[in-house]
């Protein structure tokens, strides 16, 4: 699992010793993003619904990792990125992934009103009494719907594939039937964080709708951060049922 990691830079005061460094000013951060290869950058993490390690980035734009590294620096320097170490990779030193701080400007790419309105919502849920259940019920209905996408497709494949397009970052073992779905990383773990029944639930409920729709398995638990454990879903895989053997019908067997 990923760690965050500090934003700021050690030699950087923070704003309990000056107040002048709580937030970047835009006109720091307007220079930062007037460079070519940093708006590039910019624009490829504001895209990506995971965050991204150096060599992600500097592949898709097609330059070396050192290339990308001081633009990386600059942009975490004015408070544009935030920034996970990965122990993941086994040997080595853990890698850096990096992804757009939640004061980062959307520059029109993801509309500043969904936060807001996804805030407003858990506070009516609150209001209206709306708990658990209720949202995992609401997710089922989002899952059953989500599986027109996966018409065909294998239960372990149509829940890694949904997951990953919403930023899950799945991971999965697989041992004989069954399969664990590790969240490497949550999209909504800033929401999950303050209102984890509910938001959590909606999780469940969808890969719950999900996999009840495609068929071939079930959820035979779901961790996430109210149980306070890695958070993950776990499956029980059906077997493919055996194929009857064709019988040929002959003028005897009538």
């Amino acid at each position: 699992m990923s760690e965050r990691v500090p934003d700021a830079d050690p030699q950087v005061p923070d704003a309990a010793s000056d107040p002048s460094h709580a937030r970047p000013t835009r006109l720091a951060i307007l220079k930062a993003l007037g460079d070519n290869t940093r708006y590039a950058v910019y624009l490829e993490l504001a895209r990506s619904a995971v965050p991204l390690t150096t060599a992600d980035i500097a592949e898709t734009l097609e330059l070396h990792p050192n290339t990308v590294r001081p633009h990386l620096e600059r942009m975490r320097d004015v408070g544009l990125l935030a920034i996970e170490t990965d122990a993941r990779g086994g040997v080595g030193r853990p890698q850096h992934r990096y992804s757009l701080s939640p004061d980062a400007p959307s520059l029109g790419l993801e509309p500043p009103s969904f936060p807001l309105l996804a805030r407003m919502l858990l506070r009516l849920a609150a209001a209206t009494g709306a708990g658990a259940e209720e949202a995992a019920d609401a997710g089922r209905d989002q899952g059953r719907a989500d599986a027109a996408d996966w018409l065909g497709a294998d239960c372990l494949d149509a829940v890694a594939g949904e997951l990953l397009e919403l930023g899950f970052d799945p991971a999965v073992v697989v041992e004989d039937d069954q399969a664990t779905v590790a969240f490497t990383h949550c999209p909504f773990r800033e929401l999950a964080e303050t209102h984890p029944d509910v938001v959590c639930s909606l999780h469940r409920g969808m890969v719950e709708g999900l996999v009840g729709e495609v068929g071939g398995g079930r959820v035979t638990a779901f961790n996430s951060l109210v149980h306070r454990t890695p958070c993950q879903v776990e499956l029980l895989i059906d077997p493919m049922p055996p194929t009857d053997p064709v019988v040929p019908v002959t003028a005897a067997g009538r």
